[in-house]
């Protein structure tokens, strides 16, 4: 991959990311609960080379509410589980990175630690994670551990709800800390698989975690021996300082929300800063900035779709990140010039699925490299490698070292 090159992923989330995709989606409204749906949008977004491919996921149903259910029957409800998701695809495909989204909040990091280190070892080395906050109180009714009160997004800024928010995060970090040191837990070398003596492992190189913090006390060693990666890819979604923080300190990629290319550069310099701050040494985060996409082949035509899908909504669509309507070939002049405005690539969430997929895969691809920007195929290599980040050694096996 040339200095230029960018790196491109695809976020796939039920039929697609806008409320009413359901209504024009060329897929059965049922499809997102068949395995046959998600192996062809994997097997789509592969024969675009993408870097990789993130599968949303949550512990309550989707709602038009900030918290809690709607009443609302006329969007689609209910999901597979991602983790399980990406590991049927795991077998199905060669070269994409597989990243499911799991909760930080209600979710015991050994546990996460071994799913991702599984599907690490069953995809040869393409696995990541994307570790969520749930700050929403109807996800904390699932479990009962915990009340967490009703956010208004209108008093974010208030003493109460920063504070809240603060404790999720920073029970983020630990969890994220302990399925790292997990996942160190097994040296490279630990089985040996020695015959003559009749040992499998050399004891000595399966180290204790021994985590003990505010919501963990964890003891180790991980069941799962240690994967292709070492630690698969970490990726999180940050909007703020807070969280371009957390990023810094326990992500290898971020997904970032920029409005314009301006913006872009700002949120750049923003997150290399939080990397200084924290005092990160071993490879910078890359920065993957997130758009919605709705493609056709003329901009008033994608208008005309995008009009419709809000119609058939009942208002106009909103997201976190911006919404492009256009041409393939459009939205490759804008990811070159964010991609010249400092942000490693994209994330593209496809308003429709799976008919914006395949646009950009058949259409915005070729734009792309038609310009120079992206790869033609994959190499050889795990995620990391298809990522630029380097293999991590074990903490433990270093610290044994010296």
């Amino acid at each position: 991959m040339t200095d230029k090159s960018l790196h491109l992923a695809v976020a796939l989330d039920g039929l697609g990311w806008h409320p009413a995709a359901w209504r024009l989606s060329r897929a059965d409204a049922t499809a997102p609960l068949t395995a046959r749906y998600w192996n062809a949008l994997a097997g789509e977004a592969e024969h675009g080379a993408l870097d990789l491919l993130t599968i949303e996921d949550s512990l309550d149903l989707q709602t038009s509410r900030p918290d809690g259910p709607d009443d609302r029957t006329d969007q689609l409800r209910g999901r597979l589980d991602a983790v399980q998701v990406a590991a049927r695809l795991a077998p199905l495909t060669r070269h994409i990175g597989l990243i499911p989204t799991t909760s930080t909040t209600h979710t015991e990091p050994f546990h996460v630690s071994t799913a991702i280190a599984t599907l690490d070892h069953v995809s040869g080395g393409r696995a990541g994670w994307r570790p969520r906050v749930s700050a929403r109180r109807a996800e904390a009714g699932h479990f009962g551990r915990r009340d967490i009160p009703p956010l208004d997004p209108t008093r974010l800024d208030e003493p109460e709800v920063v504070r809240l928010v603060g404790d999720l995060i920073a029970e983020a970090g630990d969890a994220v800390e302990v399925v790292r040191r997990l996942w160190d837990s097994w040296q490279d070398d630990a089985v040996i698989r020695d015959v003559p003596t009749g040992r499998f492992v050399d004891r000595e190189r399966l180290h204790y975690v021994d985590f003990t913090g505010p919501w963990f006390s964890v003891r180790g060693p991980s069941i799962v021996p240690r994967s292709p990666q070492g630690q698969p890819v970490v990726a999180a979604l940050a909007h703020a300082a807070v969280t371009y923080a957390f990023a810094a300190r326990h992500a290898d990629v971020v997904f970032v929300t920029p409005t314009d290319a301006g913006h872009a550069a700002a949120i750049v310099a923003e997150v290399r800063a939080a990397e200084e701050t924290v005092g990160r040494s071993e490879g910078r985060l890359r920065v993957l900035a997130d758009l919605v996409v709705l493609l056709d082949d003329t901009s008033a035509l994608a208008r005309h779709r995008g009009a419709r899908l809000d119609e058939l909504h009942g208002a106009e669509f909103t997201s976190d990140a911006a919404v492009f309507a256009g041409t393939p070939g459009q939205l490759a002049e804008l990811l070159a010039e964010w991609h010249r405005a400092g942000v490693d690539g994209f994330r593209l969430r496809p308003a429709v699925l799976p008919d914006d997929l395949t646009a950009v895969t058949r259409a915005v691809v070729p734009a792309l490299r038609d310009r120079g920007l992206f790869r033609a195929g994959y190499p050889a290599g795990s995620l990391r490698d298809l990522l630029g980040l380097p293999r991590p050694a074990s903490r433990y096996a270093v610290a044994a070292t010296a």
